[in-house]
């Protein structure tokens, strides 16, 4: 086989949609149906392939994506099943940015829920195509005709439908394929496994007819052949209609719609034929660009064997405390044990091993081409997003977007063991997911994790105790304030005393002024040589810096202050550095708690993402956490609010924003300044 056509038969795909609505379901049947599992696991008792790690398991969600290949009709599909939890939206963005074509997976009962339209967004942005999937027809209240409506309001999609359902809730039993117009019935004894095609039930046919006409009608639109046969009133071939979709899909114009139940084994196959005809191979896509990392060139990347090697590295995992990087392969070739170049880091690695991934299975092989996914183990510094390339072609690919953490906790190690071993465990954590954060708080001492929500970091510390046996305690880490004075105020302080045999002698008055909010403190002398000698104030400087660093109210560091030398004394051969030092310090603190000392909360700058509906809600519970709201701006469908508010209030705030607007609302937040709130 020529290595095109062999590219040809590839189908890079992802599944993706809310949580709950049966994506994990629905890749287990793909991959009993394709032959690659020899039985379906479950989500609820915990036996699904794609969901390995035990946290999976037992919170019957999925956590992070994972890869597997399967064969269907000749074709080889490479599926990504993400996550639809909005804390692990990243796992959802950096396979996206790798995938060619996408499955929306929607329950029918909850229709387009939240995490939906995100991941739609997220696929919008990389231009990736994509087919609907409606599931779960055979649950009370499902509502096929009603979730396409929902998907033109809130995706701004433009569906085709291809099945309509036969039967719904407890007496859904099949679909009508609009194309071939038939119906497709399930055996239930054999899991779905064998079906038959019929003739469309007698009740049913005019409803087929008509979504028929809308199907030819709609392809029409976007296809001169498909036209010109139907105001001809022509008999329209199906594989013309095939090919007319196909490239409707590609070109971003149209959704196709199938249905089913993944969890009663119907609708499946019907679903794999879709990915074969109307998803792209590498070929059908534009080729990616890259870049000359020196000149800046733009570098085109084409799908084939021949062409300079091009490869992005999209996750990093830590499989058994050992490092496995997944990496799509746009154009070349990687080979086990062969030499590549990372131009990030200008800086050459070595393949170990190349791995086809089977969720957390792998199986060795010597090299992958182009339109790959694959495991990769032997890199040492290379990361998520950065670009592996031939060492005499060097070129970088756009990196991945990496989200901003909402939400952070404080940690600390049970035991002194645990101490040991927290920071390794910590820093591979980091190098796995690029939405943790670590930092030490010079203030208050604590480790600080910071993540995209409450699950997020409840799934690290679980992770922590199971995989690498480090326990550790969990707080709520303290806000950080600052102190600064309300008016003038002035301070004398003597220090004379004996040390170590030695007397010292230094005397010091000092004026302090508030300055404009933010500014950096600054300290001057105003008295002559006579007064104090010279050679005394950098330590007279000193003590007065050192002091700032710990307020007269709680102890948090001072801000905006102006601290001048307006008085003092020397007796001659007592004055010393040291008695000076002491007594700036002393003069400094007296005269803080003379000047009307206060705080001030570090207040965020947050923007939050709201649909219409919600604004009010939105507004009112911001403006009770004490915020201000600094400008509201309409995009399609949304409002963006741009706000201050005080870090102290904004504990908790993304549970409550999911509340507020029925988990639609996302915002990001970070740090402006410090003020009165």
């Amino acid at each position: 086989m020529k290595p095109k056509d062999k590219i040809s038969k590839i189908r890079n795909i992802g599944i993706m949609a809310h949580i709950d609505a049966g994506k994990t379901t629905v890749t287990e049947r793909i991959l009993y149906y394709s032959g690659r599992s020899h039985r379906i696991g479950e989500v609820h008792n915990g036996e699904a392939v794609m969901d390995w790690m035990p946290d999976e398991q037992e919170r019957g969600i999925t956590i992070t994506s994972a890869v597997t290949t399967c064969q269907w009709n000749n074709r080889e599909i490479q599926i990504i099943d993400t996550p639809g939890h909005v804390d692990f939206t990243i796992e959802v963005e950096r396979s996206l940015r790798v995938l060619d074509g996408a499955i929306g997976v929607f329950c029918a009962v909850g229709g387009v829920e939240p995490q939906s339209e995100t991941v739609w967004r997220q696929a919008d942005k990389y231009r990736v195509p994509k087919i609907a999937f409606i599931n779960k027809l055979d649950r009370i209240g499902a509502d096929f005709f009603g979730t396409i409506e929902m998907m033109q309001e809130r995706l701004n999609a433009s569906p085709l439908i291809l099945q309509l359902p036969v039967g719904s809730e407890d007496e859904f039993e099949g679909v009508i394929d609009l194309i071939g117009m038939q119906q497709i019935r399930w055996q239930a004894d054999t899991l779905g496994a064998t079906f038959s095609s019929e003739d469309i039930p007698s009740e049913l046919v005019d409803q087929a007819r008509e979504y028929r006409e809308l199907l030819i009608e709609t392809l029409a639109e976007t296809d001169d052949a498909i036209m010109e046969a139907y105001l001809a009133e022509e008999e329209i071939d199906p594989k013309m209609i095939v090919a007319a979709i196909r490239k409707a899909t590609i070109d971003l114009e149209l959704v196709p719609i199938l249905c089913g139940s993944a969890l009663k084994n119907r609708g499946i196959q019907p679903l794999l034929d879709a990915i074969i005809d109307y998803l792209p191979s590498p070929l059908d896509v534009p080729p990616i660009q890259g870049e000359h990392p020196e000149t800046g060139e733009a570098v085109a990347c084409p799908p084939a064997d021949s062409a300079p090697l091009a490869a992005l590295i999209f996750k990093v995992s830590m499989i058994e405390g050992r490092k496995l990087s997944f990496v799509r392969v746009y154009s070349g070739r990687l080979k086990a044990k062969g030499d590549v170049f990372n131009p990030a880091r200008k800086s050459k690695e070595k393949l170990a091993r190349i791995l086809r991934m089977h969720a957390n299975k792998k199986e060795r092989v010597d090299e992958a081409g182009a339109g790959s996914i694959v495991g990769v183990v032997g890199l040492k510094d290379s990361t998520t997003g950065e670009t592996l390339c031939a060492i005499d072609k060097p070129l970088l690919l756009e990196k991945i977007d990496i989200y901003e953490p909402v939400i952070s906790v404080a940690i600390e190690p049970k035991t002194s063991a645990d101490q040991d071993k927290l920071d390794q465990v910590l820093d591979k954590f980091t190098a796995e997911d690029p939405t943790l954060r670590l930092k030490k708080d010079p203030d208050t001492g604590q480790t600080i994790l910071s993540g995209m929500g409450e699950l997020h970091l409840e799934v690290i510390i679980s992770r922590m105790l199971r995989e690498f046996k480090t326990s550790v305690n969990v707080g709520r880490p303290q806000v950080v304030y600052r102190e600064t004075i309300e008016k003038e105020a002035a301070a004398r302080a003597t220090f004379d005393k004996e040390v170590a045999g030695q007397r010292h002698f230094g005397e010091v008055e000092l004026q302090l002024s508030p300055l404009p909010r933010g500014s950096e403190n600054r300290f001057k002398s105003m008295v002559s040589e006579e007064i104090i000698p010279e050679l005394y104030i950098p330590a007279i400087e000193k003590g007065v810096l050192e002091a700032l660093e710990s307020g007269s109210l709680m102890g948090y560091p001072v801000v905006g202050v102006a601290a001048t030398l307006i008085g003092g004394s020397v007796k001659e051969s007592q004055g010393s550095e040291l008695a000076y030092t002491v007594s700036a310090s002393m003069a400094l603190k007296a005269a803080l708690a003379k000047a009307d000392p206060f705080l001030l909360d570090p207040i965020m700058k947050v923007e939050i993402f709201v649909p219409e509906a919600f604004m009010g809600d939105v507004i009112g519970d911001i403006n009770a956490r004490g915020g201000k709201i600094e400008s509201m701006e309409h995009k399609t469908g949304i409002q963006v609010i741009k706000a201050t508010v005080p870090l102290a209030q904004m504990f908790g705030y993304s549970t409550a924003l999911r509340s507020a607007t029925q988990g639609r609302g996302t915002f990001s937040m970070q740090f402006s300044h410090f003020d009165r709130s």
